[in-house]
């Protein structure tokens, strides 16, 4: 049982200004959670040649698969094609069938398909193309690395398009435990349990209403076996601690049973 790692890189100036509120962050970690991907971490950056450079080429290294959003379209600061073409020291070309798709989504418009809208048919040489059903200026894989537009609409769409490039990793299983006991209480009983385990992870979350708090506590693993098990001792240490829990929900593979 494996799940493939990926991380995500986003990329623009107006995410780190609070200009624009990201939300792909959240589309993504979904979509590959449904897919038994693990998402692992998210890198956010401005747009700066050298940074792109070297944020692609660590997370590369170290994940199974990449993701960037931001920098692709046709304004003077949407360099992020340069920076991954010199992260692979490959040339960037101007892609015949994104021109052509380019071409055809321009014709009729009354938008002139000039200089600016052009460099978005600019792709990495060797790199496979992701489709874009909204605005037809396409994404890219190249390697492990999938980049894509910034625009979360788009984002979406891409995602959707790329998913046989995708591989199946295992589903995670997972056990959500609420309990009126705080989590500082719970924290040390969690440790142990979890340490008992290999490969699972027990994640405490607090959580107050008026006159009230407690945690909800969540047994993840890809094995199911191992999450009933450790869900079970989780409700013995809380009813060790004189409280009451309650095994809310089974989720694996983002679907709730």
């Amino acid at each position: 049982m494996t799940q493939p790692s990926a991380a995500m890189l986003v990329i623009g100036d107006e995410i780190l200004s609070g200009r624009t509120q990201d939300k792909n962050i959240n589309t993504l970690a979904q979509f590959l959670h449904d897919r038994g991907i693990a998402l692992a971490e998210v890198r956010v950056i401005g747009d700066t040649h050298d940074g792109i450079v070297a944020a692609v080429k660590a997370l590369s290294a170290a994940y199974n698969l990449v993701f960037t959003s931001g920098g692709i379209g046709p304004t003077h600061d949407d360099i992020t094609t340069v920076a991954v073409a010199s992260a692979f020291s490959v040339n960037v070309i101007r892609h015949p069938e994104a021109d052509r798709l380019l071409v055809e989504h321009y014709e009729g418009t009354g938008l002139d398909y000039n200089d600016a809208r052009q460099k978005m048919a600019d792709i990495p040489e060797g790199a496979e193309l992701i489709y874009n059903p909204v605005s037809a200026a396409p994404g890219y894989r190249i390697g492990n690395v999938h980049v894509m537009a910034g625009v979360p609409k788009i984002f979406e769409a891409m995602l959707a398009e790329m998913e046989a490039m995708l591989p199946k990793g295992s589903d995670k299983h997972r056990v959500s435990i609420q309990t009126e006991i705080g989590e500082g209480t719970l924290a040390s009983g969690l440790g142990i349990i979890q340490n008992r385990y290999t490969g699972l992870s027990i994640g405490s979350y607090p959580w107050f209403k008026p006159g009230q708090y407690g945690t909800a506590v969540v047994v993840a693993s890809l094995n199911q076996d191992d999450v009933d098990k450790a869900a079970l001792e989780v409700l013995d240490l809380i009813t060790s601690l004189g409280g009451t829990g309650t095994r809310e929900q089974t989720v694996s593979g983002g679907n709730t049973v």
